[in-house]
């Protein structure tokens, strides 16, 4: 779906549809500006005033469109960013079996939330019908945005568009079922991406012979589970003058059963979308090589599936990480920081200016932050400040949580260095402690995503977080640096 920015109506006139924003102390406005004839008592007859996202047809109002209506927004002065998405799904649902282009107005917006109104339509565009025998009907092809002054510029939404495809390809894959997307399927995902792109990025992936190696005992405890090796995938973006890379790690369990400490069966079946980090990871790249940021990147991805097997790990079982360290592992379930502290080790030779590992990690954090914010944990404050920033301007958020020592005697082992749990208090923290013990040679920041990065229920799929998020803060940082 393409979005482009006018100053008036005119300039879009292959639109099918109006659809226009109004402010419930100035709909006036919208008469004036296209001569809506009695709208006043229009608004009378219905009762209509223009609260928030309350919707009002007007047929044959505006004779270039088929189709013209008025959405409220309620007083724009008091507007709240979270409120812009639903507006966006109000759009896109009234509009996608119907049109192929539509236009909307929207000068009624404040300009500080035009970038985010846009980045939202494109969110709520999405949809998923792979494995449908009957397709979805109808796709809107462009949205023509109106709005007589606005900030939004077309080099923004040109970098919509990159976030938009990076994070659609995170959520098809995040959507495919484990016996589709497994280890092996990724990194054909990430060489195909590759070819896509050959001057921009460079992949290469470890198989378990490479792996062990290495010596990452902690990452073949969890696959050899599993009849599906497990893959280190690394992908190298460099589109800038040489420069120490900021490093992106993504947790990929492609399936997680829990291996010997079995999960219950109601639900197992979203266990698919334990390897969201891996595909926000690929869908950050996919978004970097479209938008052609002058930033130097890699992307690791740590692809394993957790399956209980007679060649499977056993509670108390004791394993030695790449690093030297030694985990007893008390809980099979608790896999994904098993992968990642070999994978936190391992990209320790590209020498980064920082790391980002982006995991489902933990149930616990799901409990403490829902599915609103994502979690994270970094002894850095000016890291923690850059990042925080970054979900604010993206409306992708993050809540800061402790990761400090006080905590780290939880993971005390009688018998190895380290043990992978931490009790029934404070699951995430403990998880975030585990992995810091492996980034103790560089800048680094643990988002727990097990809460964000999908939807249960009715509308059950993968939200493609936290991949507006990592590209406005490589953004934020390619501003920064000129």
């Amino acid at each position: 779906m393409k979005l482009t920015i006018n100053t008036s109506f005119q300039a879009n006139a292959s639109s099918q549809s109006l659809l226009i924003l109004v402010d419930s102390e100035h709909v006036q406005n919208a008469a004036d500006s296209y001569q809506i004839n009695d709208l006043n008592k229009i608004m009378e007859a219905v009762q209509y005033k223009a609260g928030f996202n309350e919707t009002l047809a007007l047929i044959g109002s505006v004779k270039a469109c088929l189709s013209t209506a008025l959405i409220g927004i309620g007083k724009a002065a008091e507007l709240q960013p979270a409120k812009l998405a639903k507006i966006a799904q109000t759009i896109i649902k009234s509009s996608q079996k119907k049109f192929q282009h539509i236009s909307i107005d929207i000068s009624a917006l404040p300009q500080e939330l035009h970038y985010l109104f846009a980045l939202s339509l494109t969110q709520a565009a999405y949809a998923f019908d792979e494995y449908k025998s009957k397709k979805n009907e109808g796709t809107l092809e462009q949205i023509h945005l109106i709005a007589a002054q606005t900030a939004l510029t077309e080099q923004q939404l040109a970098l919509i568009a990159a976030i938009q495809n990076g994070q659609n390809f995170t959520r098809d894959l995040g959507n495919r079922p484990g016996n589709i997307c497994f280890p092996e399927y990724l990194a054909e995902q990430a060489q195909a991406l590759a070819a896509e792109f050959p001057d921009l990025l460079k992949v290469t992936v470890l198989n378990e012979q490479q792996m062990a190696d290495l010596g990452m005992g902690a990452f073949l405890a969890v696959s050899k589970g599993s009849d599906r090796p497990g893959r280190i995938i690394t992908l190298e973006y460099q589109a800038s003058r040489p420069e120490a890379p900021v490093v992106l790690v993504g947790k990929g369990v492609t399936f997680d059963t829990g291996g010997i400490s079995l999960k219950p069966g109601a639900g197992m079946d979203e266990m698919k979308f334990d390897m969201c980090g891996s595909a926000s990871v690929l869908g950050t790249i996919r978004a970097l090589c479209e938008s052609g940021l002058p930033i130097h990147v890699v992307g690791a991805i740590a692809a394993a599936e957790n399956m209980p097997s007679g060649h499977a790990t056993r509670p108390g079982d004791i394993v030695t990480t790449m690093s030297g360290q030694t985990v007893e592992i008390l809980n099979t379930d608790a896999e994904g920081r098993l992968v990642l502290c070999d994978t936190l080790t391992y990209i320790k030779r590209f020498n980064p200016a920082l790391v980002i590992d982006i995991a489902t990690l933990t149930g616990a954090c799901v409990v403490a932050l829902g599915s609103v914010l994502t979690g994270m944990f970094t002894p850095d404050d000016e890291l923690a400040a850059e990042i925080s920033a970054a979900g604010q301007t993206s409306f992708d958020r993050v809540w800061r949580m402790p990761v400090i020592d006080d905590y780290q005697e939880q993971l005390d082992s009688p018998f190895a260095d380290i043990a992978n749990i931490g009790g029934p208090k404070a699951g995430a923290v403990t998880a975030a402690c585990f992995l810091q013990r492996f980034t103790q040679d560089y800048r680094w920041a643990h988002l727990d995503i097990a809460g964000t990065a999908w939807n249960s229920g009715a509308n059950k799929g993968a939200t493609g977080r936290p991949v507006p998020l990592l590209m406005q803060f490589l953004i934020n940082r390619t501003q920064a640096n000129g």
